[in-house]
């Protein structure tokens, strides 16, 4: 102020001499107010008052002198902020002509909001002003000083020309979200690789990684949330703002939760640093970045905080109650436009499906056919409104999903269908009805495999997609139930076309979806299960290794202890088993054994869900026993049969698949292990295997094969003639389970020949090597080439 007012100086100085405690900061001195008052306020009007015609302060004439106070938020004391606010605004208030403005920047706090929130103050908000212009503008200052100092990227610019492209510029500011901290950080991680897991790599090669960054946020998040957690209402008012499907303002959340404004604002004022509660009750409520909600909708990054999506469910049911309480006092609701609709009735009658899809899995059946009742009632009072025509066809299609009934699945057909054919309102979302009722085809055809719903499922989509030109969150899903019902399509058709025109529009969801947290798991495993499909029907190496990326990919959006992670584990593993079969990598069997442990952690012995998982486990540690020969396999595999045969008892229709897992475990123990107690406990397994699979039993071959190795082991070890009989008795019984033209036949009537080859030696019994002769020859016959 001195250096633009030299007047000020001596007026400073004459403050300072009187009072010396004006310097002084120490706890309990000198207060803010007090400072500002003496040091600058003060000394200021009295220059302005004294100084007329004085040069300095003819310049003031031109404009008011400006101060500016950055980072208010930042100082500790929120009562000597507020009370040098009050000064500043008492001074003003008493100076109204005074040439002196005070410019302050801080987040919303509360403490500060409220001072300022009074006539003589402009208040403005930086959310309002779009700052991904300054954001580029500050990467582009970065990035220029960047490459200057750096030799590495100076000579990939000579080879290939500009860096960053114009393109991965614009990527980068998209997903910074107007964060100049994020900004910052993105740019350190890129060009100076501050994370040691990519500091070898080159700025090139970090920057598409720099695309995925978590903008390391969830301390502050953490931090300012738990400001409220004691507070009435917090889970649920967090929760709803995670999982909204567009913003409310807080008189729309409280309508929509049924409890009062001034408790929606009394939770959200503490927030302000990361949330945009807006000073009145009418502007949306919005997250100041969306990595807010990834934090949110993530358990393993917010702990008690994460927005549990069976919430859904309670949304879904208010905002049925919401457009429903509406409507019974404004008969002409659906008629008027939607900026003249209350905000809560406008997201119930809008959204009330999303939340009924997002909370699909976790609706009891009587929520579903209380839900189906309310919106029945509806109906009843309004019978031609085609807005609750599909409110009640997306409650009865719910419905239908829970409880397995084609009645209810036909009834949600016809109901949406009627939806459709009603003129337009302004608050009925065409698009959304055509994706509905093209999902009830589909789910009618995974039902029945009827191939005109699949056919009708896919002319809707396609329709909606039509009507969803923007590359917004609707498009990518309508893309991607298009992928989807094209790869059911092509499942039953084999049309290639279906196949490659599915990829592309679950690549395009994908791209889509890349900054959306809660889709991205399911686009990557969507995309991964198509391209394996067409690795299945060409074998090209390319589309494997890409599937089992994806399929990885996938796995790494969903938190660790997420029963979900159940189907992308086993999408990886099936597609791991492929390459496996393909390539006998070792590094996939191990990567295969893995994912099996992953889903014993989440559904661990002895959880009746857990038998596939060991089952599977056990199998894959005997392969890699096959290929290692490492001992230690074959007991952990045996260990885990037991476990899969505990949770098969007497009676189960899998009991056979568990004995006969056990008995061929404890048979190749018996090649490396003295002693005949594992061949004796084997054959005593796959006994009883064979007796629950009598002929003509489509599965007896498997317990016969291991009985008959059994019995020649048995023989082998113990030289006792009978086994090897009773092997060969059995050997004709599997001989009847392959007849003439089976590919198998061939080498069990082989396997028999050598049976009795093992018993002429042993015997001598000249009937062995005329049987022997016949079974080698009919053997050679069926293997022979045929002959045109």
């Amino acid at each position: 102020m001195i250096a633009v007012v030299p007047e000020t100086e001596p007026i400073v100085r004459a403050a300072v001499q009187s009072n010396p405690a004006l310097l002084k900061r120490e706890e309990g001195g000198i207060s803010l107010r007090t400072q500002m008052q003496s040091l600058v306020y003060a000394p200021f009007k009295a220059a302005v008052q004294e100084g007329n015609g004085n040069v300095s302060l003819r310049a003031l004439a031109q404009g008011p002198l400006l101060i500016v106070l950055d980072g208010l938020d930042e100082c500790d004391n929120k009562d000597e902020v507020q009370e040098l606010i009050d000064g500043m605004l008492l001074f003003f208030r008493e100076n109204p002509l005074v040439p002196l403005r005070v410019f302050i920047t801080s987040r919303v706090e509360q403490h500060i909001q409220s001072r300022l929130d009074v006539p003589g103050v402009q208040l403005d908000n930086l959310i309002d002003h779009c700052s991904d212009d300054d954001v580029a503008t500050f990467l582009d200052i970065l990035f220029e000083d960047g490459c200057r100092r750096s030799p590495v990227i100076q000579a990939y610019v000579r080879q290939h020309g500009e860096w960053p492209t114009q393109g991965d510029r614009r990527k980068l500011v998209r997903h910074i979200g107007g964060s100049f901290i994020f900004a910052s950080a993105v740019f350190n991680f890129i060009i100076m690789g501050t994370d040691a897991k990519v500091s070898d790599l080159t700025p090139m090669d970090r920057l598409p990684m720099a695309l995925e960054m978590n903008p390391g946020l969830d301390g502050l998040y953490a931090q300012t949330l738990a400001r409220s957690m004691h507070l009435p209402h917090f889970s649920v008012i967090l929760s709803t703002i995670a999982l909204l499907a567009a913003p409310l303002p807080t008189s729309g959340i409280a309508e929509l939760l049924g409890i009062h404004n001034y408790e929606v604002v009394n939770v959200l004022v503490n927030f302000q640093a990361i949330i945009q509660v807006p000073g009145t009750d009418d502007i949306p409520v919005t997250l100041c970045h969306t990595s807010l909600r990834d934090f949110l909708t993530t358990e393993s990054r917010s702990g008690n905080l994460f927005a549990n999506p069976s919430h859904h469910v309670r949304l879904f049911f208010r905002c049925l109650e919401c457009q429903f309480e509406h409507l019974w006092r404004d008969p002409e609701l659906f008629n008027r436009p939607i900026e003249q609709t209350p905000p809560a009735a406008s997201y119930a009658l809008r959204y009330s499906n999303v939340h009924s899809d997002g909370g699909q899995t976790f609706f009891q059946l009587s929520e579903c056919n209380d839900a189906v009742r309310l919106c029945r009632e509806a109906l009843a009072r309004q019978p031609g409104a085609p807005e609750l025509i599909s409110t009640l066809a997306n409650a009865v299609h719910t419905y239908a999903n829970r409880s397995r009934s084609l009645v209810y699945l036909a009834e949600a057909i016809s109901l949406f269908s009627r939806a459709l054919e009603l003129p337009s309102t302004p608050h009925l979302d065409r698009p959304r009805l055509l994706h509905n009722l093209g999902s009830a085809h589909l789910n009618r055809h995974l039902r029945t495999g009827d191939m005109t719903d699949i056919r009708r499922s896919i002319t809707l989509h396609r329709e909606a997609l039509e009507l969803r030109p923007l590359p917004t969150s609707d498009r990518a899903v309508s893309v991607t139930c298009l992928g989807g019902a094209l790869v059911d399509q092509y499942r039953r058709t084999m049309t290639v076309v279906d196949l490659e025109e599915a990829i592309s529009l679950l690549r395009e969801g994908l791209e889509i979806r890349k900054s959306l947290h809660q889709f991205r798991s399911s686009s990557f495993s969507s995309l991964g299960a198509a391209v394996l499909l067409r690795y299945q029907r060409a074998g090209d190496m390319a589309d494997l290794d890409e599937a089992i990326s994806l399929h990885q990919e996938a796995l790494k959006q969903l938190p660790s202890r997420d029963l979900s992670r159940l189907f992308s584990l086993q999408d990886l593993r099936f597609a791991l088993m492929n390459r496996y079969r393909r390539t006998g990598a070792m590094a996939d069997i191990d990567e295969i054994i893995r994912t099996h442990r992953q889903c014993l952690d989440l559904e661990p012995f002895p959880n009746p869900g857990s038998w596939r998982s060991i089952n599977d486990l056990g199998s894959a540690l005997l392969d890699r026993y096959q290929r290692t020969g490492a001992a230690a396999d074959v007991e952990e595999a045996i260990s885990r049969f037991r476990e899969g045969l505990e949770l098969r008892p007497t009676g189960h229709a899998d009991r056979s698949l568990a004995l006969n897992n056990l008995s061929n475990a404890l048979l190749k123990r018996s090649q490396f292990t003295p002693g005949l107690a594992d061949l004796e406990e084997d054959i005593s397994l796959v006994r009883e295997a064979l007796e629950l699979t009598p002929a003509p039993h489509p599965q007896r071959s498997l317990p016969l094969r291991n009985l008959i190795f059994s019995l020649q082991a048995m023989f082998t070890a113990t030289r006792n003639i009978s086994y090897l009989q009773e092997a060969i008795t059995y050997c004709e019984d599997l001989v009847s389970c392959f007849p003439v033209g089976h590919q198998d036949r061939p080498q069990v009537l082989r396997s028999f020949a050598t049976l009795l080859q093992m018993e002429y030696n042993a015997t001598k019994r000249a009937g062995c090597l005329v049987q022997i002769t016949e079974l080698r020859e009919e053997a050679n016959k069926l293997s022979a080439p045929s002959r045109r």
